[in-house]
Parts: C-alpha cells; sequence; structure tokens
C-alpha cells in the first residue's frame, strides 16, 4: 500500500495540503466550504427575490423562518455535498447518514429525550413559580387552526434539526476532527453553533455560552453513535417542546405555541426573552439529557 507524505514537500505545500493524504488541510476544507456555503446562500435569497420584494411587514415570522430554512436546506445540503466529493473526497453519508438498522429509534428517542429536558425545566420553572397564566391555543382557536400551526411548526423544526445538525455535527465537528482530534472538534464546533445564533433575536453572549453547551450535548450523540440521527431527532424534538408545547421562546424566536403562558422569574436562570438556552437552569436539563443518550446508547469502537 502506497502512503502519502509532505515532510519532503515545499513549504506551501505543507502549509495548504493535509500530511495524511492528497487533500486540503481542515481548516482550508471548511473555509471553502463556509464561503461556498454563503455564495449558495446568496444565489438562492436573490433568486426568491427575499431581498428586493418581501419585507418583514408582508409576511408573517412563521412562513419567513420557513422560507429562510428552506434556502437554507438547498444551500447546505449543495455545499456539504461539493465540500465532502471534491474537497475531502468522501461521501457526503460517510458524515453518519448511513441508513442502519437503528436510525429510526434514534430519531424517536432523540426527541424524547429532548421532550423529557424541557419537561423538566418547564417543572422547574413552575415549582419556582416563574410560570403564570397558563392556557391552551384549543381555548381560543379552531381545531383546524390548532393542527395546522403544529404541523407547519413540526415541519420547520425539521428542517432547522436536519440543516444546522448537517451542517455543525456532520460537516464542522468531523471536518475539525479531521485536522486535530474529536475532543478540540467537538468544542471548536460548538463553538462555532453559538457564535451563529448571534444573529438570533435576543441573542447575549450568555446565550452564546448557553448555545456551546447545547452544541456539546447534541455532540455526545454523534459521539456514542456515531451517526447523525440521533443529534437530529434531539434537536428537533428540543425545538418542538420547548416552542410548541410549552410556549418558550426558541433561540430568540416566537412561533405557533400550543402552550401559552407568562414566563418570569430571574434572567441569568430563566433566559428571558431568548428562551432557557440564554439561562442557566439549561445546565441541569442538559446534564440529564446526556445522562439518558448514555443510557440509551452503547460505545461504538473505531474512528
Amino acid at each position: 500500500m502506497s502512503s502519502y507524505h509532505t515532510s519532503r514537500g515545499t513549504f506551501l505545500t505543507r502549509i495548504f495540503l493535509s500530511p495524511e493524504e492528497p487533500r486540503l488541510r481542515a481548516g482550508w476544507r471548511l473555509l471553502i466550504q463556509t464561503i461556498l456555503l454563503l455564495l449558495i446562500l446568496g444565489c438562492i435569497s436573490i433568486s426568491f427575490g427575499l431581498l428586493t420584494s418581501l419585507s418583514i411587514k408582508s409576511i408573517s415570522d412563521q412562513l419567513m423562518m420557513l422560507l429562510s430554512e428552506i434556502i437554507s436546506f438547498f444551500a447546505i445540503i449543495a455545499s456539504v455535498l461539493i465540500g465532502r466529493r471534491f474537497l475531502d473526497h468522501r461521501s457526503i453519508s460517510s458524515l453518519g447518514l448511513n441508513i442502519y438498522p437503528k436510525f429510526g429509534p434514534d430519531l424517536l428517542v432523540g426527541f424524547l429525550i429532548a421532550f423529557l429536558c424541557l419537561t423538566l425545566v418547564f417543572i422547574l420553572e413552575l415549582s419556582l413559580g416563574w410560570v403564570h397564566n397558563i392556557s391552551f391555543a384549543w381555548q381560543t382557536q379552531s381545531a383546524v387552526s390548532v393542527i395546522s400551526g403544529m404541523l407547519l411548526a413540526f415541519f420547520i423544526f425539521i428542517l432547522v434539526g436536519w440543516n444546522e445538525e448537517l451542517l455543525c455535527r456532520g460537516y464542522h465537528l468531523q471536518t475539525l476532527a479531521s485536522g486535530s482530534n474529536l475532543p478540540l472538534g467537538v468544542i471548536l464546533s460548538s463553538v462555532i453553533f453559538g457564535v451563529l445564533h448571534l444573529s438570533n433575536p435576543n441573542a447575549t453572549w450568555n446565550s452564546t455560552f448557553g448555545i456551546f453547551l447545547a452544541g456539546l450535548f447534541l455532540a455526545f450523540g454523534f459521539i456514542r453513535t456515531k451517526h447523525l440521527w440521533l443529534s437530529i431527532g434531539l434537536h428537533i424534538g428540543w425545538n418542538f417542546t420547548e416552542g410548541v408545547l410549552f410556549g418558550f421562546p426558541v433561540s430568540g424566536w416566537s412561533g405557533f405555541q400550543l402552550t401559552k403562558a407568562s414566563y418570569s422569574g430571574p434572567l441569568l436562570w430563566t433566559g428571558g426573552a431568548f428562551g432557557p438556552e440564554a439561562g442557566l437552569i439549561i445546565i441541569p436539563a442538559l446534564l440529564f439529557g446526556s445522562i439518558l443518550i448514555y443510557l440509551y446508547t452503547t460505545p461504538v469502537d473505531g474512528n
């Protein structure tokens, strides 16, 4: 078997090329994929006329979020596919998207673990007297309105979960890990995950730290299974339970809420208008969820 190395190469070769195999170093691959993503996002957005003809006043926040996630869906898939094929010399399925026997249970169990985590947050806030004026959507809306609102929100959060996990626990984490090691890849990709949410409404540095912790939590699902399906289920279940079932803000965003309530309490703990991810209350929920992930999964040997 032939070996590949750049030890005798030029200075520029050592800067740009991986010492393990004939491809660019991880940092350059990640940079090129990011540039591709931004270019594709810009092209699709312009073609949809979002930059010229649509405004926040002419479309609801939830529909705007849906359009944004649809655009992100195509842009992320295209940029990751190009990056994996031409920069990494790998298939996109090798990121952990193989359809293996437990992919369905992983999605479902991930959703249920997230549901239990947010239920814990709700119970803690309720017991501390931080939840007031609880009502439910079916008390003021028709059954058709409630069902359609839940289905639209669920579809949006499916897109969010897929998009962010493919990008962050998929391409970011695994590309960074290939250029260093898995622990550093997890940390750096989670930092990027936190920074990407700085543009969300009501974002603060507290929320960025909370999203960073959520990134570690979601990465734990990937580490335990070596597939993305558990992390995708966790992400979808977290957002849907948080925003729809309990009526919390979802990383600063609000949409259809099955449960409507007024939330108070110290901002340091509750996260305020950004949601629980910006508060200390997220820490016990993430620890609880991590224990559940550990109990559900079994270690996977190999890389």
